[in-house]
């Protein structure tokens, strides 16, 4: 019975360090977010999916033709007088032939397919570029709500100590029944600011859950990470540079002019005619065996070909078209970008110089000035809502600072701001 109850404890002990362990790790940074997202969201994965599907294709476009193999045995005759031999006249004939590509066919839809499969590579990188700033997106709204939420339960316990002080003020006499229901009433402000935040922070959660494919209860998923800006950033010509090298639209673009030069390089050898040589084999009494040759090369009278050219001369100069297009949205994204996250820094440079020390410094100030008779209850109040706006505005501007960070390397089409 002691060993029985023994491995019962062993074993709920055990359980209870898996339990701790499983929410231990519930707490992501946003690289193993990353990487958790790379290896589970399915739209990647379906990406990837028709890369492989590219590349098969090249195969089938190297494909040479088959060789044409006919078989003949002519001059049956059913009727002749000697019903038993109706085969004495028969001539036997084999053939072999095969069509000869000419101009490279072969290897420019090779060509064609491997440029195609290097388009779709670069559009499955677009297609992670994007996908990870919604990823980056969800990431920071899920640090701004866990922050505000801190922000909200600390106000409201700060909140309750004065209201515990301002209650035994009551009792003493000290202050009017009146004052005391206003401060009564003041703290729903903060209760409700705790249910916003925590019903926030669980939106921002599923929407990350969502993105990363985890189908993790709510309460058990937790990321964690520095939710602060920096205040220096490099110049936006360095950016602009950066763009040109890394976007991969970009340099899908430049690859889609690389295949449509292929592909009318393609139209004109498909223009061409091709011969197709042959070899037969046959009997022909007296001459019991004999082989020949032959050559068939079509009559070029008509060039049906000469649609295709011309599509494919016009797509050159459509992707030329949309090369440029891709080059100037990636300026305008950059600068956009960059202009935001200048705006941000312009406004939270002075909220940590000097605003967020002013709030804590008046609130504190005036807290004390009440308890003592020297402030009004009006001041009180108003010190705690201008403590709690700054403090929120405070937030809210490092959410929108990383949230342009992000956007900023959406534009670059790497990561250039953590």
């Amino acid at each position: 019975m002691e060993r029985v109850m023994s491995r019962i404890s062993i074993g709920l002990i055990g359980a209870g360090c898996l339990t701790q362990c499983l929410f231990a790790q519930g707490a992501f940074t946003w690289q193993q977010v990353r990487e958790k997202f790379e290896a589970q969201n399915p739209t990647l994965r379906a990406g990837e999916i028709g890369i492989s599907e590219s590349r098969a294709q090249e195969i089938t476009a190297y494909l040479r033709p088959n060789p044409d193999a006919t078989a003949t045995f002519d001059q049956i005759d059913p009727f002749t007088p000697n019903p038993y031999r109706p085969f004495t006249n028969a001539l036997p004939l084999g053939s072999v032939s095969y069509l000869h590509e000419r101009r490279h066919k072969r290897e420019l839809r090779l060509e064609s397919a491997k440029k195609a499969t290097d388009i779709a590579v670069s559009n499955q990188t677009d297609l992670e570029r994007t996908l990870l700033f919604s990823l980056r997106n969800a990431f920071v709204q899920t640090l701004q709500a866990k922050s505000v939420l801190a922000l909200a339960k600390e106000n409201l316990a700060y909140y309750d100590r004065l209201l515990s002080v301002n209650r035994d003020r009551y009792r003493a006499g000290d202050i009017a029944e009146m004052d005391l229901d206003r401060l009564e009433l003041q703290r729903v402000q903060f209760e409700s600011d705790v249910q916003t935040a925590e019903v926030n922070l669980r939106t921002a959660k599923i929407q990350l859950l969502t993105l990363l494919n985890d189908r993790t209860p709510v309460e058990n998923f937790d990321v964690t990470g520095p939710f602060d800006f920096t205040d220096r950033i490099l110049p936006l010509d360095e950016f602009r540079v950066m763009a040109l090298e890394a976007r991969p639209d970009l340099k899908a673009a430049l690859q889609a002019v690389d295949k449509a030069e292929t592909d009318h390089r393609l139209a004109v050898a498909n223009g061409s005619t091709d011969p197709t040589f042959g070899v037969d084999f046959a009997r022909n009494p007296p001459i019991p065996v004999y082989f020949g040759v032959s050559v068939t090369i079509p009559l070029r009278i008509f060039d049906k070909n000469q649609g295709e050219k011309l599509r494919t001369e016009l797509d050159m100069k459509r992707s030329e078209k949309l090369r440029d297009a891709a080059r100037a949205q990636v300026f305008s994204d950059v600068d956009s970008a960059y202009a935001t996250l200048n705006s941000n820094l312009t406004l939270l440079r002075p909220y940590k110089a000097k605003y967020l020390q002013t709030a804590v410094k008046v609130r504190e100030t005036v807290s004390f000035a009440y308890q003592h008779g020297g402030a009004s209850l009006l001041d009180f109040l108003n010190a705690q809502n201008d403590y709690r706006s700054i403090q929120l505005n405070y937030l809210n501007l490092v959410g929108s600072y990383l949230t342009s960070a992000s956007q900023l390397n959406l534009a670059v089409g790497r990561e250039v701001i953590q």
